[in-house]
């Protein structure tokens, strides 16, 4: 494979709703720059990038896939990335790596919420971008519109640089602002021959043409005075100025293309090849310790933002080059594992075939397999000197499920399986929940869970199944009270004896103690769940040893791990112990626990205890005519709706206060009664007091589990 220079490097990442047609966009790409002979079909399974099973048979990408094309000159690295939100870790990593966004777009239905999530993202790393109408030749194509709604939500930063003579089932022909030529394409579809703008369309393309030349001379002050000296730019100022534009995020070039047809990609291939930034061009990464790195920098760094475990190569890691070179056999230190291994193999990537080199620049993506402990996030260097490029954040989840093996005796094969795909995917999270007693996946939604379901038992040889888990409530109390309790046991020989009086109380950040109680000793512990337990010595005239407060104080914390009520985590109390007896032979350190133990329940349960569960802040961006209908559910799962607003195009944002354990399968619901087209996101907010009925309702279910 031919050697490319940073400077004639291009990355670009392919991003937009599902069923806009990324993946073949890609195809053609790749079929335009004689790296393909023939382009796949999604529905035909034999597509370069979506080449898991999985996605095949969803016939939707699931996964990121690298893969690369070549025009005139310079390398284009493209990752197609999956369209659906439950799989926006895939997507987050790719837009970090990439120096241009392509943000195609289907001509029938417009700006998608979709598209929305992934600008946010564009934002916030900065990232030139420009827009692909795709789909111009289906029946229901609606360039115009699409055009307009895109200017809406991103604002007129947003030009045409082309646009279809006859969108709909014709089409055959884009008439170019840039060049001011009409291309016609053959039946088949391929090279285009150049053409004069017919006359019907040169009033149009003249407007538009001058927008264009305006929105290109508006980004350099020397390109603005030859434009006020001429009254217009060539071709090469255009470009220059559109590149100003890009690199700035003034300027968001609009393209349209029918990549199914293989109509309009060798133009958009020409502009990226062009225009379109070189990592050169982009701004240097930083470390975690807020340094730069360049392009131009001679050490080599390499950053890896993807990994994978396939069948039979075993794990990949895939790996942008910060700066440098890198070169089959080099030696790398990994900073973040602290391990150090050798690159036996390079490659450069297309999907799952890959092809070896020997030697990659700066700016450039590769690939290599089982490189030691290394995953996404982590930084490769020559040597251990702690350089971390600074990793990429990703998105909370949005859905927790339980998981349990069908099978008994699976679950340590399961818990394997979960750890390896977790290692791949940053926003599959698995923990162990103590409280709980579950085994809980934090994901991103049903999607998600879907597909690791499949991929435990197909690559994992497990069959799982999902529960709604237990929901994480708290324990408190709303005032106090004072008990004692007695232990007393007598069986032959030596006894047990020890008798406790304690004062049990709310905690507050502003606790005052009582009065009438004079505190020897205390101890703030701040709580591994939340809150605190404040525990107060105020014991007088030695009634108890002090060698057996710290039973008293293990009996009240076993309290706290499993409380009175429902059997959660009891937080903010304060327990004052001020009375007791003891007995010079039979008095043991086990006699004052249990007495411990009892007295504080005691107390507790006579202290108006009250029960309170997890708020979460949650915003749904939803279609305007489906506002009714999500505002309908939330009203029935308790949620407080605190306010909505109009967002791009017709949709609006929702925000409420909604109990945690009213989420249940929330994420199911909400595309079901908006046919998939709202999405949602939330975050913890707080604990707040359950409703007394509901509170009366969990305690007797608890007493009756613990009866059974």
């Amino acid at each position: 494979m031919k050697e490319y220079q940073s400077k004639d490097i291009k990355n670009i990442v392919l991003v937009g709703s599902s069923k806009s047609g990324k993946t073949t966009l890609a195809e053609c790409m790749m079929f335009e720059g004689g790296v393909i002979s023939r382009m796949g079909k999604v529905e035909d399974r034999n597509t370069v990038s979506d080449y898991h099973e999985i996605e095949q048979e969803r016939q939707n990408s699931i996964f990121s896939s690298v893969l690369h094309t070549e025009w005139r000159g310079s390398k284009i690295n493209i990752i197609d990335t999956p369209g659906l939100d439950d799989f926006i870790g895939e997507t987050v990593p790719s837009l970090r790596v990439a120096d241009t966004a392509l943000v195609v777009l289907n001509a029938q239905n417009g700006v998608e919420v979709g598209t929305e999530i992934i600008w946010r993202y564009l934002e916030k790393y900065h990232k030139p971008s420009l827009f692909v109408v795709n789909q111009v030749d289906h029946p229901k194509a609606d360039f115009q519109s699409t055009l307009e709604m895109a200017q809406r939500r991103f604002g007129s930063k947003v030009i045409a640089v082309q646009y279809p003579y006859n969108p709909g089932e014709g089409f055959n022909a884009i008439i170019d602002l840039l060049k001011m030529v009409m291309y016609e394409f053959p039946p088949a579809g391929g090279k285009p021959e150049k053409k004069p703008i017919p006359a019907s369309e040169r009033a149009r393309a003249d407007e538009l043409h001058n927008r264009l030349v305006e929105a290109a001379a508006e980004n350099d002050e020397n390109l603005m005075e030859l434009y006020f000296e001429k009254g217009e730019l060539d071709e090469d100022e255009m470009r220059k100025g559109i590149r100003i534009g890009m690199l700035k995020r003034d300027l968001f070039p609009l393209f349209c293309v029918a990549s199914r047809k293989n109509m309009g990609s060798g133009r958009l291939m020409g502009f990226i090849g062009n225009v379109a930034p070189t990592a050169e061009d982009m701004g240097p990464e930083h470390t975690t310790e807020g340094n730069e790195i360049k392009v131009s920098d001679k050490a080599t760094t390499l950053f890896v933002f993807k990994s994978s475990h396939e069948k039979h190569a075993g794990s990949m890691s895939f790996f942008k080059v910060c700066s440098g070179t890198v070169r089959a056999g080099d030696e790398f230190y990994n900073n973040s594992s602290r391990s150090r291994g050798k690159m036996n193999q390079l490659y450069s990537v297309d999907g799952k075939n890959r092809n070896p080199i020997e030697l990659l620049h700066a700016g450039d993506i590769g690939a290599t397999v089982k490189f030691k402990d290394t995953f996404i996030n982590q930084t490769l260097r020559p040597d251990d000197d702690g350089v971390i490029v600074d990793p990429i954040v990703f998105p909370d989840s949005k859905i927790q499920v339980a998981v349990s093996a069908k099978k008994q005796g699976e679950e340590e094969k399961m818990s394997q399986g979960l750890h390896r795909l977790s290692e791949t995917d940053p926003t599959l999270l698995v923990e162990y929940a103590k409280e709980l007693r579950q085994t809980i996946l934090h994901s991103q939604g049903e999607l998600h869970l879907t597909m690791i379901k499949w991929q435990m038992e197909h690559d994992y040889g497990v069959e799982i199944e999902y529960q709604d888990p237990r929901i994480s409530y708290r324990e408190t109390i709303q005032s106090g009270a004072i008990s004692s309790y007695r232990h007393k046991k007598q069986s032959g020989g030596s006894g047990q004896f020890g008798e406790v009086h304690m004062r049990v109380m709310a905690y507050t950040a502003d606790h005052k103690h009582p009065a009438e109680l004079k505190v020897k000793e205390k101890e703030l512990i701040e709580l591994p769940w939340g809150g605190h337990l404040l525990f107060c010595n105020c014991i007088v005239g030695g009634a108890i040893d002090n060698r057996f407060l710290p039973a008293i104080l293990k009996g009240v914390m076993e309290n706290l791990e499993e409380g009175p009520l429902t059997g959660s985590y009891v937080r903010d109390v304060a327990v004052y112990v001020f009375d007791g007896k003891m007995h010079p032979v039979d008095s043991n350190e086990i006699s004052f626990k249990i007495a411990g133990t009892a007295a504080f329940k005691q107390a507790f349960l006579e202290s108006r205890p009250k029960l309170m569960e997890p708020i979460y802040k949650l915003e749904v961006l939803t279609p305007t005519e489906f506002t009714g209908d999500v505002m309908t559910d939330l009203t029935g799962r308790r949620a407080v709706v605190e306010g909505f607003e109009n967002e791009f195009g017709d949709y609006q944002r929702i925000v409420a206060r909604l109990p945690l354990a009213e989420m249940g399968r929330y994420a199911t619901a909400l595309s079901s009664f908006t046919q998939g087209r709202a999405t949602f996101n939330r975050r913890f907010l707080e604990y707040a007091q359950v409703p007394s009925e509901l509170q009366a309702s969990l305690t007797q279910t608890h007493s009756s589990e613990l009866v059974n």
